[in-house]
């Protein structure tokens, strides 16, 4: 069993967004729908999404997906490991108002607790920009 030098940490972030569960489902859950706001390019091979950043890929796969509700990310760096990380964005609408909110369920070590964060606002401030919302 591997050691690593620091504990990873659950991070759950939740947004409130101005949109449609059918649409927010396109956007989490295609490589076209996820290069709009989530990476540079996503490209997707098999059942492996390909994620591009400034020149630089990281390769997840899919290990839960129930349409129009979650999407569920592992990667491949730790499936590699046999942790039990992963990203998930989770759908949920208030039944009373209606509201939709994205859920975002992420690991991170614990120094990187922050910046993470901070990933996650800047990505769904760029969703958001996207859906008009």
């Amino acid at each position: 069993m591997k050691t690593t030098m620091t504990e990873k940490v659950k991070i759950e972030l939740e947004y409130l967004l101005k949109t449609s569960p059918k649409v927010l489902e396109n956007m989490l859950c295609t490589p076209s729908g996820l290069s709009e706001w989530f990476a540079d390019d996503v490209n997707i091979k098999d059942d492996v999404f390909t994620f591009i950043w400034d020149g630089s890929e990281e390769n997840a796969r899919i290990i839960t997906k129930k349409p129009g509700s979650k999407v569920r990310f592992q990667w491949l760096r730790d499936e590699e490991e046999e942790n039990e990380c992963f990203f998930e964005m989770r759908v949920d609408v208030d039944p009373i108002t209606k509201d939709v909110v994205l859920q975002i369920t992420d690991f991170a070590d614990s120094d990187e607790e922050d910046e993470v964060t901070m990933l996650w606002d800047q990505s769904v401030s760029d969703l958001k920009r996207v859906l008009g919302a």
